[in-house]
């Protein structure tokens, strides 16, 4: 008896695992079907749609720290409808960087917003300019000039002598083995 009851147990455990599992193939598929609700999680938009958002963005310069969307909203909802205002905050500390972003509905209201340059808002002259958009491969913090891989014992010369002329194009220190042991130019320490 007692191993037919357990037959029959295991037996409505494996007809509920397969409801559940139905159950969990009509969720997802319901979740792949519908658009996601607003503001319920991030959003993955290819790079058209992301330049088609900065070409309807602007930069904001110079806010003032203890600003809101809100007040900003405010500021520059004669410009065109607002959807979207970003306040960037340090990441370590959660201050406001003293810099937003607004996203407006069309493109024109862009271009109004740019009377509103060197305007105060909160006693600050803030800075108005068309968002740009970061494309990928293209670094704005590089500066011209290579970097070096690697050290390069050997070398005969700085590599940034070629863009500086305050450089020597002589090598220092243990590099340099000319026929004495001292080097030849003056060199105070």
């Amino acid at each position: 008896m007692e191993l037919e009851a357990i037959k029959a147990r295991v037996r409505e455990m494996e007809e509920e695992a397969e409801k559940l599992k139905e159950l969990q193939n009509e969720v997802e598929k319901q979740m792949n079907m519908s658009p996601p609700p607003g503001n319920a999680g991030p959003v993955i938009m290819s790079i058209e749609e992301k330049m088609e958002a900065d070409a309807r963005s602007i930069y904001v310069g110079n806010v003032d720290y203890g600003a809101t969307a809100e007040e900003l909203e405010a500021h520059f909802h004669g410009c065109g409808s607002v959807n979207r205002v970003t306040i960037l905050c340090d990441k370590f500390s959660g201050h406001p960087k003293g810099f937003a972003y607004i996203e407006f509905s069309d493109k024109e209201s862009v271009r109004t917003s740019m009377a509103l340059d060197d305007s105060l808002f909160r006693g600050r002259q803030i800075k108005v300019v068309p968002k740009r958009t970061n494309r990928p491969g293209i670094s704005s913090t590089d500066r011209g000039f290579p970097r070096a891989r690697y050290r390069a014992r050997s070398s005969s010369y700085s590599s940034r002598s070629r863009f500086y002329s305050g450089f020597s194009a002589r090598p220092r220190g243990r590099i340099y083995r000319g026929r004495a042991r001292t080097t030849s130019w003056y060199s105070p320490y």
